[in-house]
């Protein structure tokens, strides 16, 4: 169900890309927002891995460094049929974990050091196999397509801002494209971007923490470790960016209200209920 809500949505915004492309420049401005989706998603498969983890400073560490989690990382991995993923660490307060990497075979883990302070070995192996459960189903690629692909919408929304405020675009170029429309998609569409990325991001979670239920063998695993995780992150901050935050277990950044549906997590309290009600086959 979480595929193909994750493939309607992921369709959706392909669509408004190209109606955004549309509104703003006709054919012209079409291609070149295909272009440069394209352009952007090849840059970003080969390369956010390794740019997110020199971002965080993540050290990779070996089993001699850290014995009990990297024992857990390859025992899951293994049940899970997935390649030994590399595992990193981040000296960060907050207690949190991504994957990333565009393949299970180039994946990787990365844990902060508070969580591996606060978590039982049986609540990080539920966190783990979440991160591995990513890793197995290729969300980190879906997940950056999504994001690439809603910033190129709002670069071609400021764009064609720029060139209102410079005296806009020749008839020659103009053509085919409505002004009004064009108004329109260079307020609206940015944001309905942003908010059709970030409902692929919370579907992606909740089937993060099914897959990852049934890897670690018992979805209590998650559901506590989750509880935990929620608390800590709201009393420490990190200083995270937030185009990298759907990767985390829990959201790193903090707030509330209107700014909930533009959150890249699921509520926590649905995540635990959801966890708590899956029944697994002994």
């Amino acid at each position: 169900m979480n595929g193909l809500k994750t493939m309607t949505l992921m369709v959706a915004l392909t669509l408004l890309l190209v109606f955004v492309g549309a509104a703003l420049g006709g054919k012209n401005g079409m291609t070149i927002a295909l272009i440069f989706a394209f352009g952007m998603n090849f840059i970003s498969y080969w390369f956010s891995d390794k740019i997110v983890l020199k971002m965080y400073r993540a050290k990779q560490v070996s089993e001699s460094e850290a014995p009990e989690l990297f024992g857990i990382v390859r025992r899951l991995a293994q049940k899970a049929e997935l390649p030994m993923p590399k595992v990193y660490i981040m000296e960060q307060e907050q207690p949190n974990a991504f994957a990333t990497g565009r393949n299970p075979k180039h994946g990787a883990v990365a844990v902060t050091t508070g969580i591996m302070r606060i978590l039982s070995s049986e609540e990080l192996e539920g966190v783990i196999a979440h991160e591995l459960s990513h890793i197995k189903n290729r969300d980190i690629l879906v997940g950056t397509i999504a994001a690439t692909i809603a910033g190129a919408i709002s670069y071609l929304a400021q764009m064609a801002q720029w060139a209102m405020i410079f005296g806009g675009r020749s008839d020659n170029e103009g053509k085919g494209s409505n002004p009004i429309a064009a108004l329109v998609m260079m307020m609206v569409g940015p944001i309905a971007a942003i908010m059709v990325q970030m409902a692929i991001s919370r579907s992606r979670e909740y089937g993060a923490d099914a897959g990852g239920a049934r890897i670690a063998g018992n979805p209590l695993y998650l559901a506590n470790a989750l509880k935990k995780l929620h608390i800590a992150s709201q009393k420490i901050p990190m200083d995270a960016n937030p185009a990298t935050s759907h990767m985390f277990i829990v959201s790193p950044l903090s707030g509330g209200g209107i700014l909930k549906l533009f959150s890249t997590h699921p509520p926590i309290e649905q995540r635990i209920e959801r966890l708590k009600a899956i029944k697994l086959n002994a």
